[in-house]
């Protein structure tokens, strides 16, 4: 996952691979609660473990559930619809509506004493509607804040009044329906009616929820969308084991990504046709648009299909979160596609159609917004802009906008807090960059002379960006190291088996741990006489030319930070961003001998500046990739600098070689 203020990702071309989507939100923390409340023992596959998931376990241990794990197998032991009354429960469940509101119910239905709050914006989504309801029952609620908003307490529910229907609003949000659905079967000893005032929103969330309520062993009647009837006598009971379908909102990206995408061929395992989510709905609304779509029982593939896209109209009722991903794709169309019916969207994880009409107008698009209504009209060649999106918190706008880097005039689109898709896909960006192609992937080289501190400027300024990283002097200590492992004697005669063993190792590294065939060598490779002996090899024509191919598989998307000797002169000539890293040697013989005395080595700082100085002269006179300044490198002399301040610096340099982000016009 991406923890960091923002990710840029290059323009990017085509598409084509194998994606293995998380499990479904809405089914995971559905499924559980309901063996939470169940009796006996649910074994539960492929969960999706995302923000969202976490507070909902969190919560359900908290009532006191007994949850473990083993082989990548939740295990719930249920509480039999009871809770201890004497507890008093403080719950923190973030920004998850499939969490607070169905916990809201079942608690104030079992006369739990507890208080219910989240996030900022969870304290801006409306649950008043669901409380109306459940106090219907006699069951007692405040808020602590805002009417109608969150945090609430729960004070309990002495005895529920079941004999009226019970009425709730189906026009805000489907989950106070879910809630509801969830909650009553837990006090069912005689026919329990809900029924639904307005139209209902979201129906495929419903048929979720019924399904599962189903293999819990609860079957509700319904009358249409406006009338459900759990029956007298009704208990949740475990299935035993539930396997939790893939993510079919997820799916909707890489669904699109097909469409879109140059040369594409990507294929989706984990959910297929016959899901029993909403969502899936998704593919006859990217079939009308143009993209080739077949599956199966648990799989998708899509190519590209007409180009460009064909322009929609269409009410997304029945796909609310996935009709975010149309707005995006609609950016590609031959037309204006209107999007209808999509009004909860103002009361998600924020206000969805203001901000997908407001980070699409800084792309360049021309859009028309209205209660529940979007219409996107497509942008042209030649009027795409660099953009910098703003994602409000929300994982789904994060996702929807990283598409728009397939744009027809190679810009790039920054992704600000990346992070925020951890709430349904934790791993999003890394799976998208896993099957996409860029010509222009981005590498940042620094070189400079031995204790210079590249290597720790290059590994900083990755974590910064999030990209990754290279270092290439550790390729060269590695082959030195595994050479004189192998009784090897580091002479030029030996360099063409030098060179042969380098590719037969496998070496994984990065600034905290590298291995060599497995074997952690990372202190091994860090003495002086690695440093001597990686010199002498990296002198090697034949091994030189062994390690090329290694460094350049190095990048990859979202980029690379390369440091070294040669980064910027032979391996990545090309790279428009080079940084020159120097300090003096006293101050060079100053760094190594700290380094050294921290890590319990006796060391002296005049022999140790005697060494860089002659390792300098050696490095700069060799014959092949002499240590040299790249002709259009910045130059940094760091004596004086900070780690913090060398970083900061350099990542100013690299914002002033990109375009400026646009802003809504």
């Amino acid at each position: 996952m991406y923890d960091i203020p923002f990710l840029d990702i290059p323009a990017l071309q085509s598409a084509h691979g194998v994606v293995h989507l998380p499990g479904s939100k809405s089914i995971s923390n559905r499924v559980l609660l309901l063996a939470a409340l169940s009796k006996g023992t649910t074994h539960i596959h492929d969960l999706l473990d995302s923000d969202d998931t976490r507070v909902m376990l969190d919560a359900l241990q908290k009532m006191g559930c007994v949850i473990s794990k083993k082989d990548y197998v939740l295990q719930v032991n249920g509480i039999k619809g009871q809770i201890d009354s004497s507890l008093s429960l403080d719950l923190f469940l973030g920004n998850a509506g499939t969490a607070i509101r169905p916990l809201t119910a079942a608690l104030a239905i079992m006369g739990a004493n507890a208080t219910m709050r989240g996030v900022a914006r969870m304290h801006e989504r409306p649950i008043g509607d669901l409380v109306d309801a459940l106090r219907q029952l006699g069951c007692a609620i405040d808020y602590t804040a805002n009417e109608g908003f969150p945090p609430l307490h729960l004070k309990g529910c002495a005895s529920p009044q079941l004999h009226a229907p019970i009425r709730v609003r189906g026009d805000v949000s489907s989950q106070f329906l879910t809630a509801l659905l969830m909650a009553l079967p837990l006090v069912a000893k005689q026919n329990i009616t809900i029924e639904v005032q307005g139209e209902l929103l979201s129906k495929p969330y419903i048929e979720i929820t019924l399904n599962l309520l189903a293999q819990f062993g609860i079957v509700v009647q319904r009358d249409r969308w406006s009338r459900f009837v759990i029956p007298a006598g009704s208990e949740y009971v475990s299935p035993g084991v539930v396997h939790v379908e893939a993510d079919a909102s997820s799916a909707s990206y890489f669904v699109a990504l097909g469409a879109i995408a140059q040369r594409s061929g990507i294929r989706i395992q984990g959910v297929g046709l016959q899901s029993i989510q909403g969502d899936i709905r998704f593919v006859d609304a990217a079939k009308q648009m143009g993209a080739q779509v077949s599956g199966g029982p648990n799989w998708l593939e899509i190519k590209q299909g007409q180009w460009p896209l064909r322009a929609i109209e269409m009410d997304c009722n029945h796909i609310p979160d996935a009709a975010m991903t149309l707005a995006v794709m609609a950016l590609f169309a031959d037309a204006p596609s209107t999007l209808k019916n999509i009004g909860s969207w103002r009361v998600k994880e924020t206000d969805r159609i203001t901000a997908m009409a407001t980070e699409a107008r800084k792309l360049g698009a021309h859009i028309e917004e209205g209660a529940d209504w979007l219409r996107i009209h497509p942008i042209q060649k030649g009027q795409w802009k660099s953009a910098s999106i703003h994602t409000y918190d929300d994982h789904r706008v994060a996702m929807c906008f990283s598409l728009a880097a397939f744009n027809a005039d190679h810009m790039r689109v920054r992704i600000e807090d990346p992070a925020c898709v951890a709430k349904t896909f934790p791993d999003y960006f890394e799976t998208l960059f896993s099957v996409c192609k860029s010509n222009t992937i981005p590498v940042i080289c620094i070189d400079g002379p031995t204790a210079s501190g590249k290597g720790t400027l290059a590994w900083a300024l990755a974590q910064r960006l999030g990209f990754h990283y290279l270092d290439s002097g550790a390729l060269y200590r590695i082959t030195a190291l595994a050479a004189v492992r192998a009784g090897l004697s580091l002479q030029t005669e030996q360099a063409d088996t030098i060179a042969q063993l380098a590719t037969q190792s496998k070496i994984q590294f990065n600034c905290e741990r590298i291995l060599l065939n497995g074997i952690n060598v990372s202190e091994d490779i860090r003495t002086e006489e690695a440093g001597m002996n990686a010199s002498k090899v990296s002198a090697m024509p034949a091994v030189r030319q062994a390690l090329v191919d290694l460094q350049h598989s190095f990048q990859r998307l979202p980029g690379l930070v390369a440091d070294g000797r040669d980064m910027g002169t032979v391996i990545f000539p090309a790279s428009p961003f080079k940084v020159y890293l120097t300090a003096s040697a006293e101050q060079r013989a100053q760094r190594r001998y700290k380094q050294l005395i921290s890590k319990g080595f006796s060391a002296t700082i005049n022999k140790l500046r005697s060494d860089l100085e002659a390792r300098d002269t050696r490095d700069m006179s060799r014959t092949v990739a002499p240590l040299v300044a790249a002709q259009d490198a910045m130059q940094l002399d760091n004596s004086n600098l900070s780690i913090d301040q060398s970083v900061d610096l350099v990542l100013s340099w690299w914002q002033s070689k990109h375009p400026k982000a646009s802003s809504p016009s």
